[in-house]
């Protein structure tokens, strides 16, 4: 995810101390003793019962129980889709802004919750019936003039005006709606769709987007996905129009306003649009590497997922980079290859496969460090495994041995240098153990199967496991959950 800027080249004396290359949750609890990783959950068996009453409509979760962002996402409901329309001046940074969400009731609803910490709500309608509601620190609570049935699709619509402003977090810094000096840009991870629209914001409900923005004549927008046609102009405003059509999740989602150059191509069937604000010199670098680096990993994590690629920099003044859907942003100019192979080798670790709980982080951000080792070896650089037995050698008392891990960092050290670098050691560990041949087999096994959807760490040792028929519980719980330096597994010829 957040890469913080400027990248570094890893060397011996960076391994020592642990200062992450390229800086930029979910997954079962630390494991102790001889107890191994939660298994993936399946639904029990269940015959057939007679009918019985639907059961009353109560309200929907204020939260989806995640283990770092308990209030993050809601329950009740799964959204489909959001359709989005910003009407944005930069200079007073004011909006006027609707949000028309499509979802379906996953329990009889009597109310129900959206996060949104935006200006001041105007009206909410649900299926075109005025709809009371309240707001409770991030929470827009929601109550229908009638139920809504289990299983019953139903549209909500949000109209809101006022001051856009982004998130200050003691330990997280500035992300979501972030203003520029000439327009904004949204970088939203772990929860900060809730900045500029209503949503369900947690990576495990996922929809579609259509995005609408209105502003000055003179400034660009762009965003995930697709522009939809030309942009129009009128009475000095411009308007433009993206959609995306796969599943992503709220933090994913980008918005740019601003002066930028922008290039289009396509490479291989795929859009191409890459924006560098007017302020950074780019002689393409950006745009060619992009188009070069999704074809190498396309080849090694299988199919790319989505139907655009590209960047936007931008000087959002926050010092990192972020891998939102198909056009990741990179904060203070143009970037190196290396940032460019993590950020999109996120769109297959992170964005496409996301952490079903943000106790997971390190299944983004060790797989996308990794990506960077695996780029430099089959481009003639520095091997994998250099790589690793330098950071190996660190000695035992150094923080790459200790809290916080990579496994369950805690909140406040989501993006801790561990869960990047010992991740990435995680990762080869594995690739240690399995093999190149299972290794690579698992790469894009993972992808697939778990493609626009969820997934925990317990999904990928189950998976492990069954491609190598071979316990890897003892080597998960060394590297991810436990403090001390862990032994070196048994690795299988092929490296």
């Amino acid at each position: 995810m957040r890469v913080t800027l400027p990248v570094v080249v890893a060397a011996v004396a960076t391994a020592l101390s642990l200062v992450a290359p390229a800086a930029v949750a979910g997954a079962a609890p630390p494991v102790t003793g001889s107890a191994r990783l939660a298994a993936p959950s399946a639904a029990p068996a269940t015959s057939a019962a007679p009918a019985t009453p639907a059961a009353p409509a109560t309200p929907g979760a204020a939260g989806v129980g995640d283990s770092y962002f308990p209030n993050a996402g809601n329950g009740g409901y799964d959204a489909l889709h959001y359709d989005l329309a910003f009407d944005y001046t930069p200079g007073t940074r004011a909006v006027e802004a609707t949000a028309v969400i499509r979802a379906k009731a996953t329990q009889g609803l009597s109310r129900f919750n959206l996060d949104f910490d935006g200006p001041a709500v105007k009206r909410v309608t649900v299926d075109g019936r005025a709809a009371a509601f309240r707001r409770e620190g991030q929470e827009l609570i929601v109550t229908p003039s009638r139920p809504l049935g289990n299983g019953r699709e139903f549209r909500v619509e949000v109209a809101y005006s006022g001051a856009l402003k982004g998130i200050h977090d003691k330990a997280l810094g500035r992300y979501g709606w972030l203003p520029t000096s000439d327009g904004a840009v949204v970088m939203s991870e772990p929860d900060g769709a809730r900045s500029f629209f209503p949503a369900n914001d947690h990576p495990g409900d996922k929809a579609s987007y259509r995005v609408r923005v209105t502003v000055p004549k003179g400034l660009t927008v762009l965003a995930s996905g697709e522009p939809q046609g030309p942009e129009s102009t009128r009475g000095g405003r411009t308007t433009s129009v993206w959609t995306i059509d796969e599943p992503t999740a709220s933090y994913l989602l980008t918005i740019a306003i601003g002066k930028f150059k922008v290039k289009r191509s396509r490479s291989k069937g795929l859009l191409n649009i890459t924006a560098v604000d007017a302020a950074f010199a780019d002689e393409g670098g950006l745009h060619a590497r992009t188009a070069q680096v999704v074809d190498w990993a396309g080849k090694v994590f299988g199919p790319y997922p989505y139907s655009s690629i590209g960047g936007i920099v931008e000087a959002a003044g926050v010092g990192y980079a972020l891998e939102t859907q198909t056009r990741p942003v990179y904060d203070g100019g143009v970037p190196s290859t290396s940032l460019i192979v993590h950020e999109m080798a996120h769109q297959w670790f992170g964005n496409s496969v996301s952490p079903a709980d943000w106790r997971d982080i390190w299944l983004n951000e060790g797989f996308a460090t990794y990506a960077e080792w695996l780029w430099a070896e089959q481009h003639g650089g520095e091997r994998a495994q250099v790589r690793f037995d330098r950071y190996y050698a660190a000695p035992d008392d150094n923080k790459l041995w200790h809290k916080p891990l990579p496994g369950d960092p805690g909140r406040d050290e989501l993006f801790a240098g561990s869960v990047y670098t010992r991740g990435a050691m995680t990762v080869h560990a594995l690739r240690m153990a399995l093999g190149d041949g299972d290794f690579f087999t698992l790469l894009k096994q993972w992808t697939s199967k778990h493609a626009h959807g969820v997934a925990r760490t317990a999904d990928l040792l189950a998976l492990a496991e069954q491609i190598s028929g071979r316990d890897l519980d003892p080597l998960f719980r060394s590297w991810l959950y436990t403090e001390g330096k862990p032994s070196l597994p048994e690795a299988r010829p092929s490296m």
